[in-house]
């Protein structure tokens, strides 16, 4: 059972910065299993930390296959995606095996999707930075597969709704991720300024002093050392890290297009 918290720990890691970022979020996760729970026994209620992280794990890879399934089959690409998050997580062939259990049951017509997030929702309780990784998590895998369908987008919506994300919380984490991934990309110059009104959560109609507003309550709303000092795991902050890289790269952007200080 101890290789769960390795395993939510590479999920992560690999969420926030790819494989090399698997390998840190795996190694951070390790202090799930060594510390008896340290990271969630606060708010573990008579659920172990154990069942948390297997919960966590299973429920992930469910609703990545429910997702894929929505619009009426699982393209290559969502396969690509879900074995790429494996690989990146650095999973036994056995524990590959169990995740590809997990997508398939999600794929399932009568999989019991609200059931499953009510669950998690319970046990995550009252960190709000979990449950957006988790949304975070379902949206990489998404985007990462191709374009976003209108069935994609509603289920995507129901799954943050279950877990207490809203839907402006949700644009905000799609931008970011749209952001991670577009940087390994090629982009136009105006898509690039686009996509940095959106990391902010403005319209190409805000004044400058708006921009500095929702820099600075963005920074402070993601600064890893803030929220591991409010309870964040440690073995999250590599997902912390990247909002607020792609807030400041936002930010510089739109500074460096409209010319203040």
């Amino acid at each position: 059972m101890q290789w769960f918290g390795k395993a939510v720990g590479g999920i992560i890691g690999f969420v926030a910065a790819g494989p090399f970022g698997s390998v840190l979020g795996v190694l951070l996760g390790h202090q799930l299993d060594e510390t008896n729970g340290g990271l969630f026994r606060r708010r573990a209620g008579k659920d172990s930390p154990q069942q948390i992280s297997q919960l966590f794990f299973e429920v992930a890879f469910e609703v990545m296959g429910q997702v894929a399934k929505v619009d009426g089959r699982v393209s290559e690409d969502e396969v690509r995606v879900a074995r790429g998050i494996m690989r990146g997580m650095q999973l036994s062939p056995d524990q590959v095996r169990g995740a590809i259990d997990h997508f398939t049951l999600g794929k399932a017509h009568d999989y019991p999707l609200a059931e499953r997030l009510e669950r998690l929702e319970q046990q995550i309780g009252d960190r709000a930075e979990l449950a957006r990784a988790f949304v975070q998590i379902q949206l990489q895998s998404a985007v990462g597969a191709g374009p976003v369908g209108p069935e994609k987008r509603q289920l995507l919506w129901r799954v943050a709704s279950a877990l207490g994300v809203s839907r402006a919380e949700v644009a905000q984490i799609e931008a970011l991720v749209r952001a991670h991934e577009q940087r390994n990309g090629q982009r136009s110059e105006a898509e690039a300024i686009e996509e940095a009104y959106r990391v902010l959560g403005l319209s190409a109609g805000a004044s400058n002093d708006e921009i500095k507003k929702s820099y600075r309550r963005l920074m402070n709303q993601h600064h890893p050392d803030k929220l591991v000092a409010r309870g964040l795991p440690e073995s999250m902050v590599g997902v912390a890290e990247q909002k607020t890289f792609e807030v400041r790269a936002a930010y510089e952007k739109l500074r460096a297009l409209r010319g203040f200080k």
